[in-house]
């Protein structure tokens, strides 16, 4: 199953975005965590259902951070994060520039139906973007 489908069958099975960033990163890993996906379900719809800050940008950090931060007394994130988060947002501004802004409430213009129409395009965008900086830092 390629990406896309496994982010339209977690869409189907009523994940949001944040959530479906960390599966398709546990997916990644072979593993598996219902808590830290349910705990991811906080970033949703704009943080906490806010409208604000988009669940697959926030999803995304920290799909960077799984793999890159840190974790563990005496760990280390890696050198080159910051740089990651700061190239996500960067590039998360202008991708979403055509929906007028880089708010959940932006991409969704008050159209629920965009749900289904804008949002699966700009996880699997932020989900490629993320892996392609991990690659590029010698994470992944």
């Amino acid at each position: 199953m390629d990406v896309f489908d496994r982010m339209l069958e977690l869409a189907r099975e009523g994940y949001d975005c944040a959530q479906i960033m960390l599966t398709l990163a546990l997916d990644m890993d072979g593993k598996s965590d219902p808590d830290l996906v349910r705990a991811m379900g906080g970033l949703s719809l704009g943080v906490a259902g806010g409208g604000d800050i988009c669940g697959a940008l926030s999803g995304g950090a920290c799909l960077l951070a799984y793999f890159a931060g840190r974790g563990a007394p005496g760990e280390q994130p890696h050198p080159k994060l910051g740089e990651m988060y700061a190239s996500l947002r960067e590039w998360f501004s202008e991708y979403t520039a055509g929906y007028g802004g880089d708010s959940c409430r932006c991409i969704l213009a008050g159209d629920e139906r965009n749900r289904v129409m804008r949002c699966p395009l700009v996880v699997q965008a932020v989900f490629e973007k993320c892996c392609g900086l991990l690659e590029m830092n010698g994470v992944l």
